[in-house]
């Protein structure tokens, strides 16, 4: 399982949401809307996912089911078509909880198929009194029974029970300061990390959801800088980091650590490309006590457009790939075996997963702000079955199908030469989960 946080900063809230259709409560983490069925979540095993669907102009729910032989949809539409800013999540049982703002109330039911129509339960209703309060969804926690939502006020953040639970929505917690992001540090839906902005600085913590929310430090690499948890991985511990400790003031940087490692945060130059948002979606789960080995899939955004890119730790080198022709940008899981899945969806296949497998050391990149020209080893779409061999996992050298991934028989480049060792760095001082890592001129930029 992957978790990966999905909401803008605390920061990019404060504007004003009404200039289009979809506010920053219905932004990824790139700032790119998610409405229009442009994106879809996915349970943490990987058995469904749920999107909006587009229909001509109008907007409907769709779950999809994933862990069969092949993926395929079911339409859950309504009386009517739903609004922008409209949020659906799939449950594990194969339902999907959405969430509608109703007269000021943000309405959640439990959407099913019923032979030729839509079953729903209301669940309840969360109210905010102030009218400057964001709530959204949280990504989809570990197990799939619960679902949980953030509710953001001007000087305090409330966690929301709003499926699983006993009554209705349950009010679990009361966070101190303007909280975004959200990222799941474990498999039983305890720990959430968060990002939280007070005094002008944004520091990510963690919440601990049985112990009445309570909250701690974890990251602070240095105390002028913002420091934000992307994505982490709870088998082998990797996290994925946004911060401008390597460039006070200048930029933001994304660098990785393992959660409990008294080492620094490592900024690796490969991951820093000139005028394009580079954000992880996805971490290979399954490599327990081997963070370093860990694939790790990054969306990108730049002037050609949205692309994707695989990344381990222990190889510095970034390999970027062209998306799929419809992928639902920003969605995508890792198999425990290394392989990529993406869905996608066109006019042909409206619901395909395309399939790569990248062998470690087949990194190399392409020119900063364009994809790389290298095809991935190969990769299934049409209905999501793919190019499997004897063992049903991908192969080299299997034809490409589905989407446009690369041209068959395209050879790859030759992988550039590794860059240089990071340098030695002294140990954190003390073994706090990523508290207080070496400050200026100590932080590890490789």
């Amino acid at each position: 399982m992957t978790a990966c946080a999905i909401e803008p900063t605390a920061a990019d809230e404060d504007g004003d949401d009404r200039g289009d259709e979809c506010g920053d409560e219905c932004r990824d983490a790139s700032g790119v809307p998610r409405n229009g069925g442009t994106v879809c979540a996915i349970t943490a095993d990987g058995a469904y996912a749920a999107r909006l669907a587009p229909a001509g102009d109008c907007l409907f729910p769709e779950r999809w089911t994933l862990d069969g032989p092949e993926p395929y949809a079911v339409p859950l539409p309504g009386n009517q078509p739903e609004e922008p800013g409209t949020e659906v999540q799939p449950m594990s049982d194969g339902r999907v909880l959405i969430r509608r703002l109703v007269d000021g109330r943000h309405a959640f039911s439990l959407l099913y198929p019923t032979g030729p129509g839509t079953g729903e339960l209301p669940l309840g209703a969360v109210e905010c009194p102030d009218p400057d309060t964001r709530l959204r969804l949280l990504p989809p926690a570990p197990g799939g029974e619960k679902a949980y939502a953030l509710a953001v006020g001007r000087r305090s953040t409330a966690v929301w029970l709003v499926a699983g639970g006993a009554f209705g929505p349950e009010h679990l917690a009361m966070v101190p300061g303007r909280c975004s992001g959200g990222v799941w540090l474990d498999r039983a839906g305890r720990m959430l990390a968060l990002d939280r902005e007070v005094g002008g600085r944004t520091k990510a913590i963690v919440v601990d959801l049985e112990r009445d929310g309570e909250v701690s430090p974890l990251l602070q690499i240095a105390a002028d800088s913002d420091d934000r948890l992307l994505a982490a991985d709870p088998d082998s511990g990797l996290l994925l980091i946004s911060s401008d400790a390597p460039s006070p003031g200048r930029e933001q940087r994304l660098g990785w650590g393992v959660i409990g490692s008294t080492l620094p945060v490592r900024f690796p130059e490969c991951l820093r490309l000139p005028d394009c948002t580079v954000t992880p979606f996805a971490i290979q789960p399954g490599q327990v006590l081997m963070p370093e080995n860990c694939g790790v899939a990054l969306r990108v955004d730049g002037p050609a457009g949205t692309w994707f890119a695989v990344w381990r730790p222990a190889e510095r080198q970034l390999l970027q790939l062209p998306a799929p022709e419809g992928w639902l940008a920003g969605a995508g899981l890792w198999t425990e075996s290394g392989v990529l899945q993406l869905p996608y969806a066109t006019r042909e296949v409206p619901c395909g997963v395309a399939r790569f497998a990248v062998p470690r050391g087949a990194g190399g990149t392409g020119d900063a702000g364009s994809p790389g020209v290298g095809a991935p080893v190969a990769a299934g779409g049409t209905g999501g079955s793919g190019a499997t061999g004897a063992t049903g996992e991908t192969r080299p050298g299997d034809p490409v199908r589905g989407g446009t991934v690369g041209a068959p028989g395209e050879a790859a480049p030759v992988p550039s030469p590794p860059s240089e060792p990071d340098p030695p760095v002294p140990a954190a001082p003390r073994p706090v989960p990523l508290r207080e890592a070496p400050l200026k001129g100590r932080v590890a930029v490789g």
